[in-house]
C-alpha cells in the first residue's frame, strides 16, 4: 500500500468543493508562482505553466534521491495548478463590464508541502537551472500566501461561463451578510483543458470575502 500524500483525499476542503457556495478559511500556504499578464491564450501563458510543473517535478523527484532527506520529508503527488487573476489598472479604470483577455493580469502557482522551505527550494531550483536552460526559472518565486477568509464553488464547464458560478457566489456571500473583498480571484484547475472538453471541465473558484 502507497504511503503517497494524496491532496485529492487529504484536503477535500480545499480542493474537491461541491457545486455550490461555501464559506471556508483558507491557511497560509507555500507555492512557487510565476507573474504575467496578457491572455492565457499568448504562447508565454503555456511556458510559465510549463515552468511551474518542471520545478515542481524536480521538487517532487529529487528528493527522493538523497542520502539525507529533508527534514519531515514525505512522498507526496504534486498540487494542481492554480491562479490569481485580476484586470490591468488602465482596464480597471475604463471597466465597462466586459474584460479583454489582454488586459489579463495573473499571479500562476503550484502549492508546495511543508517540508519545502527557502533552502530546499534554492537547491531544487538551482538544480532545475543545471539540467534546462530556462530563463524564466529566474522568475519563479517561493512565497506563502493567506487567502483567508473565502467562498469557493466548484465550477463545471468552460471558463466563457464562470460569470455565472460567480454571481451565485456573490448571492451566497450576500445571504451570509459577507461582502466580495473584490474582483481579484483564485482559480484551481483540476482538469487538463488538452485533454478534457470544455463541458466536463473542472475548475474551482474562490475569492475572498469580508
Amino acid at each position: 500500500m502507497s504511503d503517497k500524500y494524496e491532496w485529492r483525499k487529504k484536503e477535500k476542503s480545499l480542493y474537491i468543493p461541491k457545486n455550490k457556495p461555501e464559506l471556508l478559511e483558507v491557511p497560509s500556504l507555500n507555492f512557487i508562482t510565476l507573474s504575467g499578464e496578457g491572455s492565457p491564450e499568448d504562447e508565454i501563458f503555456t511556458q510559465y505553466i510549463g515552468t511551474l510543473y518542471s520545478l515542481a517535478y524536480t521538487i517532487k523527484m529529487h528528493p527522493k534521491t538523497m542520502t539525507t532527506k529533508p527534514n519531515g520529508y514525505f512522498d507526496f503527488t504534486v498540487y494542481p495548478l492554480e491562479g490569481i487573476w485580476d484586470i490591468n489598472d488602465q482596464a480597471k479604470a475604463h471597466f465597462l463590464g466586459t474584460i479583454d483577455k489582454k488586459d489579463l493580469v495573473y499571479q500562476l502557482m503550484i502549492r508546495q508541502p511543508k517540508f519545502v522551505d527557502t533552502n530546499l527550494y534554492e537547491e531544487m531550483l538551482n538544480l532545475a537551472k543545471s539540467k534546462r536552460d530556462n530563463p524564466l526559472l529566474e522568475q519563479v518565486k517561493f512565497t506563502t500566501i493567506t487567502d483567508g477568509r473565502c467562498i469557493q464553488m466548484l465550477h463545471l464547464g468552460p471558463f466563457e461561463n464562470e460569470s455565472q458560478t460567480f454571481e451565485e457566489m456573490e448571492s451566497f456571500a450576500q445571504a451570509q451578510g459577507l461582502t466580495r473583498r473584490s474582483k481579484v480571484h483564485r482559480e484551481i484547475y483540476l482538469s487538463d483543458p488538452r485533454k478534457v472538453a470544455p463541458e466536463k471541465l473542472k475548475t474551482v473558484l474562490r475569492f475572498q470575502v469580508v
